[in-house]
């Protein structure tokens, strides 16, 4: 399994998918750094860069990008990737 080092979400307030992520994240003992795309326009062009869409949530885990998801999503996607647990 791998230990992520670096974990950045970007999110819309007030976006239930956004929401499941945050819970889902913080569920798993996950550490990661919150970017509201909404509130700061330097972190939108950044998710729009990586993603090539404006749809959120996005995270960035050590540079592999999962782009518009749900909670299902992120967990299948976290352990195909191999990335560790708590």
């Amino acid at each position: 399994m791998i230990t992520p080092t670096q974990i950045r979400l970007f999110i819309k307030p007030g976006c239930p998918w956004c929401d499941e992520a945050i819970e889902w994240l913080t569920g798993h003992g996950i550490s990661f750094v919150t970017l509201d795309v909404i509130r700061d326009p330097a972190a939108r062009a950044e998710m729009l860069a990586l993603t090539r869409q404006t749809k959120a949530p996005s995270i960035d885990v050590d540079d592999h990008i999962l782009a518009d998801f749900g909670a299902d999503e992120l967990e299948t996607w976290w352990k195909k990737m191999g990335f560790k647990l708590s």
